[in-house]
């Protein structure tokens, strides 16, 4: 199968000889996806592993109040949702496509049965499931423990494309309106932690926002 050179660049896949690249090319199949396209829905069931090859893909849940929580955005090239392709269980959220993008889904039975045995390829697929965890922890921190001050706050100090993006963009990010995201930045104007430019805000004392959070 042509046009699967992209396996080689994931870290699970960079040991395998070409043979048994073009045997996992054998039972995969790319996917083309338009912005605003959606990846998998919450509750669908998970076969494929997946990989982001092309494009920015938005992982998020919906509250009782339809508010969004965006769990992660996935850049390339990086494996999606394994936790629930492993486990056998059905997709925990909904992924949308924040621009044009390209997977690989690989049918994960065959995957398991043949790749998995492998020690470099079960040792890579394991790291990455252990960083969804900490990312998952984060995200649970970064949403529940803290009040919104701190929230944006350490988001600020840890995402460097932050304050780049659109105020209702973050502020859906970090799941409060964009009215409290704008007291919040003033705020942190005043306090001189940000200075305001033509292009938006940018960071002038990190340590003062650090403080807030930690």
């Amino acid at each position: 199968m042509q046009g699967f050179h992209e396996l080689r660049k994931i870290s699970c896949f960079e040991n395998l000889m070409d043979k048994e690249l073009e045997f996992l090319s054998s039972f995969s199949r790319k996917r083309h996806f338009k912005k605003g396209e959606i990846l998998f829905y919450e509750r669908d069931e998970s076969k494929y592993l997946t990989l982001l090859v092309e494009g920015i893909l938005k992982v998020y849940k919906t509250d009782n109040k339809n508010n969004e929580i965006v769990l992660h955005r996935f850049l390339p090239t990086s494996l999606v949702a394994e936790m629930a392709v492993f486990e056998g269980i059905p997709y925990p959220a909904s992924s949308v496509f924040d621009s044009d993008g390209v997977v690989i889904e690989i049918e994960f039975s065959q995957f398991k049965n043949s790749f998995l045995t492998n020690p470099d390829v079960a040792f890579n697929f394991f790291r990455s499931l252990s960083k969804k965890i900490k990312y998952l922890e984060d995200v649970i921190s970064l949403n529940i423990v803290l009040d919104s001050t701190s929230r944006v706050a350490k988001y600020i100090c840890e995402n460097s494309d932050a304050l780049s993006m659109k105020n209702n963009q973050l502020a859906k990010h970090l799941h409060m309106t964009p009215e409290t995201l704008s007291r919040i930045l003033k705020k942190f104007t005043k306090l001189e932690f940000l200075e305001k430019t033509s292009h938006g805000y940018e960071v002038i004392n990190k340590e003062g926002l650090v403080i807030l959070y930690e």
